[in-house]
């Protein structure tokens, strides 16, 4: 090799080098300041998607009849603490003071959008007509607003939902809701959400860990319906290490700690309320949720559809039931596992 094509390649692997350190250490950047990414992902959703923390309602307060026969109320406000503090109550029909058991639903979102009016911009599915049919079995159904990334972080959404068990408790009377008998859901996000109130609830060294008295007692929860939680973070693909690292501490690189608080498989035991698991896209953490629950005696059902017909469902597939077979086949299963913990 003559001296002068030696200097070229010598040029060529330095500048090759000098490329991959920046790449390398843009990729840590990322990685450890999670919310350019989510942040940028917020800013491409604005304006058809929720993505701000605001201390009024996202829409126009009503109350009324809907096309469909049920009777709604809207933007209720729940707590001056936090934004996004906003539920609606939506009953069977008009006769509001039929005793009928209490659905609290937490919509998904990755932490940073989505709404209790509009659903989950993740989900490819429609989770307010999903919502309108588990109302039409009989339950009143409230669906609640949380504050999102980047002002908030793990554990303020729980915070705020056990402000808004405190505010329902306080108006059961006013708003004709039975407290005693309670199914909390939640759909991704919320669904995270609602698997870690499970234990929130009836664990108090779990509450004691977030920084939470819990208002609600473990015999008001009559049963959880976790709809495609990603729980085990070390299982996570990237995409998802950024959003839950993201909502978290807004980096991927958490600490053994912080990952055993977000992970309440690791605290599940014998009171854990009654569990209802829905795995599609997070299949593999519901099971170990179904194995957690096993090991516990703690009484659960699973539709697992990748294991029970060979089929990868989309994220909370269940959201689907009225055009998809497989999914109407998991919402029957659903109803009728929460009834049966209503008797």
């Amino acid at each position: 090799m003559s001296r002068k094509a030696g200097k070229k390649r010598h040029v060529l692997l330095t500048v090759l080098a000098v490329f991959l350190v920046v790449l390398a250490a843009a990729a840590l950047i990322l990685m450890t300041h999670t919310q350019i990414i989510v942040g940028a992902i917020q800013k491409l959703s604005a304006g058809t998607v929720n993505t701000e923390n605001i201390y009024e309602p996202l829409g126009e307060p009503m109350e009324g009849v809907k096309d469909n026969g049920q009777y709604i109320i809207t933007e209720i406000r729940y707590s001056g603490d936090y934004p996004n503090s906003f539920l609606d109550i939506t009953y069977p029909d008009e006769n509001r003071e039929t005793p009928r058991p209490t659905l609290i639903y937490f919509h998904g979102g990755g932490f940073f959008g989505g709404s209790k009016s509009a659903g989950d911009p993740l989900a490819e599915s429609d989770a307010t007509a999903l919502l309108d049919d588990i109302c039409a079995e009989g339950f009143n159904l409230v669906n609640v607003d949380y504050v999102l990334v980047p002002q908030y972080h793990f554990p303020d959404p729980l915070i705020q939902a056990n402000e808004a068990f405190r505010f329902l408790i306080g108006h059961a009377g006013e708003y004709h809701l039975d407290m005693d008998r309670v199914v909390i859901m939640g759909s991704s996000a919320g669904a995270i959400m609602t698997s870690q109130l499970g234990s929130i609830i009836t664990d108090p060294d779990y509450a004691e860990a977030l920084g939470i008295s819990p208002v609600m007692k473990p015999e008001q929860v009559k049963a959880v319906v976790l709809d495609d939680a990603p729980l085990v973070y070390d299982k996570f693909s990237l995409g998802t290490k950024v959003l839950v690292g993201n909502y978290v501490k807004g980096s991927v690189f958490l600490s053994r700690e912080e990952k055993q608080k977000y992970n309440n498989i690791l605290w599940v035991d014998p009171n854990y309320p009654d569990a209802f698991l829905l795995g599609s896209e997070y299949y593999a953490d519901m099971r170990e949720m179904d194995a957690a629950l096993t090991g516990a005696g703690v009484e659960h059902a699973i539709v697992d559809p990748l294991a029970e017909r060979g089929l990868q469902m989309q994220h909370c597939f269940v959201a689907s039931e009225r055009v998809n077979e497989v999914a109407k086949d998991a919402f029957d299963r659903m109803v009728l596992f929460i009834k049966q913990r209503l008797q």
